[in-house]
């Protein structure tokens, strides 16, 4: 028989169990999420935004996109450990993109790094990685023996890239590449990641592609490079080469207008503008940079900054 202070207790542990998975719920740390690294688009390094990086995080899994100057103290900043990063992928070879591969990896090495990490890009990267190790030899061979430290010309497995289609699939997490333009550049690829929380696509760099929209049909986060065109004048009037490189920005990069275009085109639900070009005008606001994607584009938008979390499902 159960009496009053009985079914109390009775009671309030009912109580309690029921509450508990919401109160857990609350305080869960979500399961896929993208951490914006670097922001600014370039190889110009400057004291703003940080080189092109991005980081999205699934479970417990790190996966790079892009290594651009800066990428390893960007994932410190995040409160990412260097060394739990399981993968790498390069959009393309130029410099803001690539730079720091190599050091990203002998970082992870440095800070402990005892299991392999797996890297993607499009062709070079095998040779790239190759090469990394010729000219750092003289370094590795040196803490292997003194230090006491694991092989890293072992733990660093690259594949090169050389066609559209999944390039990577996990338990939780398939990524698919896409050839997309970037002239001069044609081995140049955006990325899908299909995860348990939803897709996303990165764009890499690239001019107006409106098969990008196909590509990221239905995304629930497209992040897509961006040029806003008012500042291409004043970035190329205090620079040497200007013809040449307002030609080549022009030529290679997608306009804010445009980039409102494809994310309208693809129905996608977010889309986070990153890659700023030119990411370091101070006169260039937030407002700037979403209002002619809103032309197009009547969804949620996300300026992305640095170090900014985007958690999923949106």
């Amino acid at each position: 028989m159960i009496d009053r202070r009985n079914a109390l207790k009775l009671a309030l542990g009912s109580a309690a169990m029921l509450a508990a998975p919401a109160v857990r719920a609350q305080g869960a740390k979500p399961r896929t999420r993208i951490v914006f690294l670097g922001t600014k688009g370039g190889p110009r390094v400057g004291i703003g935004a940080s080189n092109p990086a991005n980081l999205v995080v699934v479970g417990d899994t790190p996966f790079v996109i892009d290594c651009g100057m800066g990428v390893s103290r960007q994932l410190v900043n995040a409160g990412v450990p260097i060394p739990s990063v399981k993968y790498i992928l390069i959009s393309h070879h130029h410099s803001d993109h690539n730079l720091e591969y190599g050091n990203l990896f002998y970082n992870a090495w440095a800070a402990g790094l005892t299991t392999p990490i797996h890297s993607f890009g499009p062709k070079g990267i095998e040779a790239m990685t190759k090469e990394y190790w010729e000219l750092n030899k003289f370094d590795v061979e040196t803490r292997i023996v003194d230090e006491g430290r694991p092989d890293p010309r072992k733990l660093l497995i690259a594949k090169d890239i050389t066609e559209d289609g999944v390039v990577l699939k996990t338990p939780e997490v398939t990524v698919t590449a896409f050839r997309t333009p970037h002239p001069p550049i044609t081995d140049n690829f955006a990325y899908k990641f299909e995860t348990p929380d939803g897709v996303i696509v990165f764009s890499s760099d690239t001019n107006y592609n409106p098969k990008l929209a196909e590509f990221a049909k239905g995304a629930d986060v497209l992040v897509h490079e961006c040029l806003y065109l008012p500042a291409v004048d004043r970035l190329v009037a205090k620079t040497k080469n200007g013809a040449t490189l307002k030609k080549h920005l022009l030529d290679s990069h997608t306009s804010t207008e445009d980039v409102g275009r494809i994310a309208a085109a693809a129905n996608v639900k977010v889309l986070a503008l990153s890659h700023f070009v030119p990411g370091d005008d101070p006169l260039v606001t937030d407002d700037d940079w979403a209002r002619d994607v809103k032309k197009h584009y009547s969804g949620r938008i996300v300026v992305a900054k640095d170090l900014m979390e985007l958690k999923l499902p949106v």
